[in-house]
């Protein structure tokens, strides 16, 4: 067998499976979101409405960002010109990082190239640096924490999801001068539920525990200055690093960590992710800027977004759509098999224009494949009347309420 036809069976497998992901070109129309530009076969185009965007707020078009990207390219250029310590720290990862520090009462932050870099640079950072720590995790964390814990080699106990009861199990059995690090989320974007955080805190407290928090589904969205559920929650002091993105609610890109100052100085000396990383150009840190900013101050948008996700979710519910009851603002939509999966949303684009992406093992266990819809604050009521009035008749039609049922 060649190398070539290896991975072409690789491949295959997985569209026998019905996981092979294909990707959609769009084109987000500035002004107009949740509108794109769809570009289908044959150099065909047309407008379709997004529902799986993680631009929960509709930053990615807020006017005082796009000012602020604008002017940064025309007074520092293009890119930073090097990794942090040759030549790229500009002036504006300063400011940046002093806003995040402020936005979750931290003493320091520290910007990453994305929220994926972030989670596995600070986490298996921080498990080398305390030599072989014990690792408590979440059994849903995302790839990247758990990316971060195996390049680590930590001992890692994984707990039921949410469940206080069986951390606490784990966290009794371990020895007591063991050095201990819980990690979790505060919002799970494929259940869309929120951590018992105040308890989590409690336990560390309890065992002496680091805790390490992923809020990249949360800042900007919850906590009266975006500054995610444990702000909202009144927790921040209680936590010891707080990861997060500029991908999702702030509209732009990157990611970051805060924290005590000689947590985040010790990460941004040791891990390598950071270290032999181009840094974030200009353009990108004056929006994150800004976006952290405004929102600092702006409830208008999170009033939106919420209200448009307790209305969507109040439809479904009406509907009878299978829908994952969490407290968030995100909608997993439970259809529970891959292939149906995929032919759901063929049909949603190609004949309703509406683009959701669907979400397989080995993001979701297998049975469990899902839509995660969520409402933004870019749509409009008639939106969410239109989808869901779709997604009722397609259920209905292709008995995936009895295939639901039935796993």
């Amino acid at each position: 067998m060649t190398y070539e036809r290896y991975f072409e069976e690789k491949v295959s497998d997985l569209k026998t499976e019905g996981r092979y992901r294909t990707f959609a070109t769009l084109s987000r129309q500035c002004g107009n979101l949740p509108k794109a530009t769809y570009y289908g076969e044959n150099g065909t185009s047309r407008d379709v409405t997004i529902w799986c965007s993680n631009d929960y707020l509709g930053m990615g078009q807020n006017e005082t960002v796009l000012k602020a990207m604008k002017e940064a390219i025309d007074k520092f250029g293009a890119g930073a010109g090097g990794t942090r310590n040759i030549s790229g720290t500009q002036k504006l990862h300063k400011d940046l990082e002093e806003s995040l520090a402020d936005l979750h009462k931290k003493e320091a932050a520290l910007t990453f190239s994305s929220g994926y870099v972030a989670n596995e640079g600070a986490l298996s950072t921080i498990i080398r640096l305390l030599n072989n720590p014990i690792v408590f995790s979440d059994e849903l964390n995302h790839a990247s924490m758990i990316h971060g814990m195996k390049s680590a080699k930590c001992e890692k106990k994984i707990f039921r999801h949410n469940d206080i009861e069986h951390l606490e199990e784990l966290l009794n059995e371990a020895p007591a001068n063991a050095f201990k690090i819980i990690a979790f989320e505060s919002v799970y974007s494929m259940e869309g539920d929120i951590a018992p955080i105040k308890e989590i805190c409690d336990l560390a407290d309890k065992y002496n525990a680091f805790t390490y928090l992923d809020e990249v589904h949360a800042v900007g969205l919850y906590g009266p200055r975006g500054g995610g559920i444990a702000e909202r929650d009144d927790l921040l002091d209680r936590i010891d690093i707080i990861e997060g993105t500029f991908g999702k609610a702030y509209g732009v890109m990157g990611g970051f960590i805060t924290g005590k100052a000689s947590i985040i100085d010790a990460i941004r000396s040791y891990a390598s992710g950071f270290i032999f990383t181009t840094a974030l150009p200009p353009a990108v840190l004056a929006g994150c800027l800004a976006s952290v900013e405004h929102l600092k101050t702006s409830e208008s948008e999170r009033d939106i977004a919420h209200e448009n996700a307790s209305y969507m979710k109040q439809k479904m519910k009406d509907a009878e759509l299978p829908m994952l009851e969490g407290e968030s603002h995100i909608a997993p939509l439970i259809v529970g098999s891959a292939t149906c999966c995929k032919t759901l949303t063929d049909i949603l684009l190609k004949e309703h224009n509406i683009y959701v992406q669907p979400i397989n093992y080995p993001t979701v266990p297998r049975g469990t494949e899902r839509m995660r819809l969520t409402a933004t604050a870019a749509h409009t009521k008639k939106d969410i009347d239109i989808l869901i009035d779709v997604l009722s008749n397609l259920y209905k039609q292709h008995s995936v309420l009895d295939q639901v049922s039935s796993v």
